[in-house]
């Protein structure tokens, strides 16, 4: 024993084996993992290892050799069916693979499976129980899962001791903005806080303090295992194991030494725990809060002190996930820890067991909720933090465990320097980048001017019915990864819904200096948005001719004044470090005839295609004269007008065509006179 604890504790033994890991880790990410299904599969048979009733949907996961995600739409109110967890069941109906996000920095539902194992989602057309025959702990899991969703309709209770996240998707966002999402995600707080109530309740019994602890791990572990030991809550139980071993053989090695041992030994057993969010998030904050020695006996620089280290610790990943921080977070922390560790939590776990107790847990969810909607409202402290590479993230990681080891204020200077030029630098770009986003069957385009000095949004998108926001999240979370919290010129091709849909939201979640409308009289929806317009003081145009930008220039060729929406559309043409770009809106055949009766138009380099390809655009004598080396065409995947038309196709057959609904958005970037062109494909 003594010859281990001396190993164990070697730094060259502990940078070995993290070289060691490392290694394997890279060499187990590089194997491609395969499925056993096929997209020709028809049918799936598996036992329900979770459910979920999501409106008019069902989603379930399977457990056949593999998982599978299986989405069944309920057909009418005598199709509701009750499954239960550990049921077997036949789905019959169509697979298919999850898809990549198609707008860059966004959420990537693929990649998130992979790393789960989950290669297809299947959607059902019809859903067989084959066999009811449930263990027991499929048996309690079903029944704690139904208790939280019977008692607590609005999911707070499944949240907590469950670790399914059912409350709303707005509530859970707030949550997430002022950085207290971690307290609603099982993990090391809810362990701990399970185990010290365990503990009193142990206290008058007669059981020695090691045989309390021994119910204590056997507790959690069952608890673990009822809900398939989420990373974040194996992290939590394995370092309390390690812990205890580390007591009682006497290798008095540190708590970050056994963080980091418990830690790879998990990471040896699932390499894929290093993708896991949650267990990053756990481990890391956790290793930061035992190095850090906080000595204070005053509670209120104590809670700051633990918010700010936490912090400090996962701040790349709140900064590649938000691309954010609310300075809001530590006071909310500080407020709320003590809430929920004290009130709400064991008020949840009483409500369970004593339903009687639902009104007072819903005052309390009342207060809650109350709390987060004022701090939701207040903007000013939340400061846009770009995407780090992993480059950064290594370098940021280097200062932090120097500083917190040597307690030198170089490296916190350094550390503080380097999120700083990694925010900033992004203004010193000299390229210009041009962005054409995927946003469905709709229009959205970025125009980014050198250093960042001008910042030009044309159209924004907009799909009706979209009661999740997800273009505009998806819009926001893009432009503030690349450091946009302001738009110099919000221009607006038309008033037609999949073009300016989202101009509103976008107004009110960004800076916007002035927009600019097409010629002709307003509609509803332009109207709508001038309303909000002359609230802000924000000042706004229509039927411009020119819009001069430092040396660049962008310019109106439709001056003139249709009786339509689509043949009003504005039709911009720019000269970005010599390459032509236009971009047509909708505009049909008979504003393209007078385009090039007005105008002598050079060859254009990239086009954006006029209303989505449709057959009333892009005319054969328009495109011949244009002569575009690239085509762009945004148009939504399957739509029902069935854009883009063959003709349109035929027309640009000389050109390289782009389109949103096979490529993503797609991006130019000029950069040494060179133009280089990605895509972020589904």
């Amino acid at each position: 024993m003594p010859k281990l604890k001396i190993v164990l504790r070697s730094k060259i033994f502990l940078l070995i084996l993290l070289a060691l890991v490392s290694a394997l880790v890279l060499i187990l990410s590089c194997k491609d993992k395969h499925s056993i299904y096929t997209l020709n599969d028809g049918q799936v048979e598996g036992k329900i290892i979770d459910y979920t009733y999501k409106g008019d949907k069902i989603v379930l996961t399977l457990k056949t050799p593999e998982k599978i995600i299986v989405n069944y739409y309920i057909k009418g109110d005598t199709d509701i069916l009750n499954f239960k967890i550990g049921q077997k069941i036949v789905a019959k109906g169509q697979m298919r693979e999850p898809t990549n996000n198609t707008i860059p920095n966004t959420f990537n539902y693929k990649k998130y499976l992979y790393h789960k194992n989950i290669y297809y989602v299947f959607t059902a057309n019809s859903l067989l129980v084959i066999d009811n025959k449930i263990n027991a702990l499929d048996a309690i899991r079903d029944f704690l899962q139904n208790r939280c969703l019977k008692v607590d309709e609005k999911g707070y209770m499944s949240t907590l001791i469950m670790g399914k996240k059912l409350v709303d998707e707005d509530t859970l966002a707030a949550f997430n903005n002022l950085g207290i999402i971690h307290l609603f995600s099982i993990s090391g707080l809810h362990l701990a806080m399970f185990a010290s109530l365990l503990k009193k309740m142990l206290l008058h019994s007669r059981l020695s303090d090691n045989k309390c602890e021994v119910l204590i791990d056997v507790f959690l572990f069952f608890y673990g295992l009822i809900l398939d030991f989420p990373a974040s809550v194996l992290r939590a139980f394995s370092l309390r194991v390690f812990l205890q071993l580390n007591k009682k053989f006497g290798l008095n090695l540190s708590r970050p030494l056994v963080l980091i041992y418990s830690s790879l030994f998990l990471i040896i057993l699932n390499f894929e725990l290093i993708y896991d969010i949650g267990f990053l998030f756990s481990t890391l904050s956790t290793f930061g809060l035992l190095s850090c020695k906080i000595d204070s006996e005053c509670y209120l620089k104590k809670a700051l002190i633990t918010s700010f280290v936490a912090t400090i610790w996962v701040m790349p990943l709140i900064i590649n996930i938000n691309y954010s921080y609310n300075f809001l977070a530590p006071v909310f922390n500080l407020i709320l820890v003590p809430f929920i560790s004290y009130l709400f939590y064991p008020l949840a776990l009483l409500t369970f067991v004593f339903p009687f107790l639902l009104s007072i847990f819903n005052v309390f969810i009342c207060l809650l909720e109350m709390m987060v909607s004022l701090g939701s409202n207040i903007n000013f402290l939340i400061i846009i933090l770009p995407k780090m590479n992993y480059l950064v993230i290594g370098w940021y990681y280097l200062f932090l465990v120097l500083y917190t080891y040597q307690q030198r204020k170089t490296w916190l200077v350094l550390l503080i320097l380097l999120v700083f030029l990694n925010k900033y630098g992004y203004s010193l770009k000299k390229d210009c980048s041009v962005y054409y986003l995927d946003v469905g069957q709709g229009d959205s385009s970025l125009i980014i001017m050198p250093n960042y000095q001008s910042i030009n949004l044309i159209d924004t998108g907009g799909v009706v019915n979209d009661k999740s926001n997800y273009t505009i999240k998806n819009i926001i979370k893009f432009l503030n990864s690349i450091n946009i919290n302001h738009i110099d010129n919000l221009i607006l091709t038309h008033g037609d819904y999949d073009h300016m849909g989202e101009a509103i939201n976008l107004v009110n979640n960004f800076k916007v200096e002035k927009v600019i409308f097409n010629c002709g009289p307003y509609n509803d929806l332009e109207n709508e948005l001038i309303s909000v317009l002359e609230k802000k003081n924000i000042n706004y145009y229509s039927c411009i001719k020119n819009l001069n930008i430092n040396k660049y220039k962008l310019q109106f060729l439709n001056t003139k004044e249709y009786d339509n929406e689509n043949d009003n559309s504005n039709v911009i043409y720019t000269e970005l470090n010599g390459y032509k770009f236009m971009f047509m809106g909708d505009a049909s055949g008979t504003t393209e005839k007078e385009i090039l009766n007005k105008y002598n138009l050079p060859d254009i380099d990239v086009l954006k295609v006029g209303h989505h390809g449709s057959k009333t655009s892009s005319n054969k004598e328009f495109i011949n004269e244009i002569n575009p080396k690239y085509s762009i065409i945004s148009v939504g995947k399957n739509n029902r007008y069935g854009h883009p038309n063959k003709e349109v196709l035929d027309n640009l057959e000389k050109s390289k065509i782009y389109r949103t609904d096979i490529d993503g958005s797609i991006m130019f970037k000029i950069k040494n006179n060179k133009l280089k062109i990605e895509t972020c494909s589904p």
